[in-house]
């Protein structure tokens, strides 16, 4: 069995790819000062960005859940900004949640999994 770990540290892996499949970890934006718009942007850049260096892109993706600080207050942000930036006729299959994330200034994380292009 053959494992790829991309952007490893003790702790974690940001990407494992195992056979044709890639899974993200949790992925968080750096700037905590955005909205939940602008930090849904940046997550789903490192999103890319992840899968590019894995082989994949998002339209091979799978799966994909989101957490939200308050589900209620920014859903709509983050689904215009994911609906935007997803192909047409690449969904996939998606949970969305309200959760308490690692940092009160995170709005949005996102997980993913994608088959390798």
């Amino acid at each position: 069995m053959t494992l790829q770990r991309i952007e490893s540290n003790p702790r974690m892996s940001a990407a494992v790819v195992h056979a044709d499949l890639v899974f993200l970890a949790g992925q968080v934006p750096d700037d905590r000062g955005l909205g939940a718009a602008g930090q849904t942007r940046e997550v789903l850049a490192k999103i890319d960005r992840l899968l590019a260096a894995a082989g994949s892109s998002r339209e091979h993706l799978l799966s994909a859940q989101i957490w939200l600080k308050d589900i209620d207050a920014d859903f709509a942000a983050m689904n215009e900004i994911w609906i935007d930036w997803l192909p047409a006729g690449c969904a996939p299959a998606r949970a969305t949640v309200q959760a308490r994330l690692a940092s009160p200034e995170v709005l949005v994380e996102i997980m993913v999994i994608a088959a390798r292009a």
